[in-house]
């Protein structure tokens, strides 16, 4: 058998092409996780992964079993302060001057419906990415917030309701400072014309119903209000916020942005 000292490390072989790589590494990796809540207790979920480092011209390959043996060292707990330990480690690891890391999951908060108190747990589509060049980091939070719109036009113009449907808020926005992944969402909620409920009964249906109907967006109001508040957190430093709407009388959705500062680039 031969000795493990032995076996010949092809990727750290010289590559006599010149041509540096921007981002190589691994993709869809699912693995389990522990996220810290805001209530001090940890959620078990399941994680989809994205990470990539720079390769220098002279390289000829990435070691990628290295960017999994880094997940194995953080699924303990991730908050955005471990996420950025472990950019930080896998650039250092892999000897890169760049990293990038995409971590997508599905994040649960218990939500008590407005007039019966009836408690449900809502999911919410979360993602960290983290980004690193020559020691200067930055991390954005991303979340898709699923809530209720009411037209206020079909509101003015009808003599009895007026549509409504569900839309996705989702705010991207880079942090400075330690912000919950509940701050973002609830931020949202805020805004919307009714937030949603896993579980509602007949008087909470009532309510939620009566409540849209008297907070009417379009959704030009929703990107304007949501950005109006994360302009008033010194914690964002910069954002997008977008909303889909899913219209109930169209075949198409309604659709707005907003950046503000620096934005993330999308791949």
């Amino acid at each position: 058998m031969q000795e493990q000292s032995t076996i010949a490390d092809v990727q750290s072989h010289p590559d006599t092409r010149h041509i540096a790589i921007d981002k190589v590494g691994v993709k869809n990796i699912r693995h389990p996780v522990r996220v810290s809540e805001r209530t001090g207790d940890e959620q078990y979920t399941i994680a989809t992964f994205n990470m990539y480092v720079n390769l220098p011209h002279n390289f000829k390959g990435t070691h990628m079993s290295r960017f999994v043996e880094i997940i194995n060292h953080h699924e303990r707990e991730i908050t955005p302060n471990s996420f950025q330990k472990m950019l930080s480690e896998m650039v250092q690891t892999l000897e890169a001057e760049s990293g990038h890391i995409e971590m997508v999951f599905p994040y649960f908060i218990t939500k008590t419906a407005p007039i019966s108190g009836v408690r449900s747990r809502m999911d919410y589509e979360v993602t960290f990415i983290g980004e690193t060049h020559n020691g200067d980091s930055v991390l954005w939070i991303k979340v898709v917030v699923p809530v209720t719109s009411l037209c206020p036009c079909s509101k003015e113009i009808s003599r009895y309701g007026a549509h409504n449907q569900r839309s996705h808020v989702t705010v991207t926005a880079r942090t400075e400072g330690f912000v919950w992944i509940e701050e973002l969402i609830e931020l949202v909620e805020r805004e919307a014309s009714c937030d949603l409920y896993a579980l509602l009964k007949r008087p909470d249906e009532k309510y939620v119903t009566e409540h849209a109907y008297e907070n009417p967006k379009f959704v030009e109001d929703m990107v304007r209000d949501v950005a109006t508040r994360l302009n008033a957190d010194n914690r964002i430093r910069a954002y997008t916020v977008e909303s889909e709407n899913f219209e109930s009388i169209h075949n198409h959705s309604a659709y707005a942005l907003i950046q503000s500062g620096a934005p993330l680039k999308r791949p």
